[in-house]
């Protein structure tokens, strides 16, 4: 279906470009000060086992932000992606104690992320009832569920063949690298150059105006939150191989990670405005600052407290500071618009 060229939906997408590269650049600065730092203070910081141990931790917070990325954009936010987490590597493992192979297993357990991300998704969309409070519950619903079905006991003792998915190699390079590479270029080409991602950010910048012109609100809302648990799901997979045990307490915090890497890449938390490629930056970022963390024997828990100030930070960057110039620009073009 064609959107009408007089609606707000049709200059989203030329409004949204500016808006993507400021933050993007910035994290790029930010990554170069803090590795120049860094190499200086340590030497084993460029060795490559360092940037490698860097690049394996990021794919895993990549993999969960790219499908959180779709629901921001959306004007939504899904605080399950943890719980899903663990669930998926849970329902992974029965499957794999029950005699299924590891193919069959992993197939399972993106089902059931998929499966709950499409219940979130149809509560939100057909109740009318706000994202936060629906994911809040799902988040609690679904950890308890992995809790009931492994006892509370962790499942260890996998094939070779799957935990090559969290500890294998291909070369010099991890699965979950290539994992989070091959599937941030597929987000990026979904959000940038199809209809779904075309109706995604329309979602989140003007959902009446995407009504109006006859798109199913209800069946896209679904469709985002449910691509939202498959990468959850994914993401399961490399936290259960990598540690080759399914932990139902795996996965805590997660979606607080995820939300601080997609607000930091320059995503709106308002909806309308997304960017993968700012996603995966931040999640680099993210993985450096840990790691440099661990470098300066700074204590772990310090990194709550840092990630609360940084989505603290990018959210009133992006919604008082960057997004007021950029609406002041887009009103100037707007104004001459009108004189012509």
């Amino acid at each position: 279906m064609t959107m009408p060229r007089n609606t707000g939906i049709s200059r989203m997408k030329i409004r949204l470009l500016p808006g993507n590269i400021l933050p993007q650049l910035l994290l790029i600065l930010l990554i170069l000060i803090m590795a120049f730092f860094l190499s200086i203070t340590s030497p084993f910081f460029l060795t490559w086992d360092n940037l490698r141990n860097i690049f394996d931790h990021s794919a895993l917070y990549i993999i969960l932000a790219l499908g959180m990325t779709f629901v921001i954009s959306s004007g939504g936010i899904d605080l399950s992606v943890g719980a899903v987490t663990a669930l998926s590597g849970v329902c992974m493992a029965v499957a794999m104690q029950s005699g299924l192979g590891v193919g069959i297993s992993i197939l399972s357990g993106v089902a059931a992320g998929a499966l709950v991300g499409a219940a979130n998704g149809c509560i939100i969309s057909l109740f009318k009832i706000n994202p936060f409070i629906v994911t809040l519950a799902f988040m609690s619903l679904v950890r308890g569920l992995a809790l009931v079905i492994t006892g509370g006991i962790p499942i260890y003792g996998f094939p070779r063949s799957f935990t090559w998915w969290g500890s294998g190699h291909i070369g010099p390079l991890n699965p979950p690298m290539l994992l989070a590479a091959l599937l941030t270029v597929l987000a990026a080409l979904v959000l940038n150059m199809s209809r779904f991602g075309y109706y995604t950010l329309a979602l989140g910048g003007n959902e009446e105006a995407l009504r109006r012109s006859g798109v199913s609100i209800n069946l896209y809302k679904i469709m985002v939150y449910l691509l939202c648990g498959a990468t959850a799901a994914l993401g399961g997979l490399v936290v259960t191989a990598r540690l080759n045990t399914a932990e139902p307490l795996a996965g805590w915090m997660l979606e607080m990670d995820s939300i601080a890497a997609v607000v930091l890449g320059g995503t709106s938390m308002k909806g309308g405005k997304g960017s993968i490629a700012g996603t995966a930056i931040a999640c680099l970022l993210l993985g450096i600052l840990r790691n440099g963390l661990v470098i300066l024997s700074i204590p772990s828990y310090y990194q709550y407290l840092l990630i609360g100030v940084i989505i603290l930070s990018a959210v009133i960057f992006a919604e008082a500071g960057w997004g007021k110039g950029l609406g002041s620009i887009n009103r100037k073009k707007e104004r001459r618009g009108r004189t012509v």
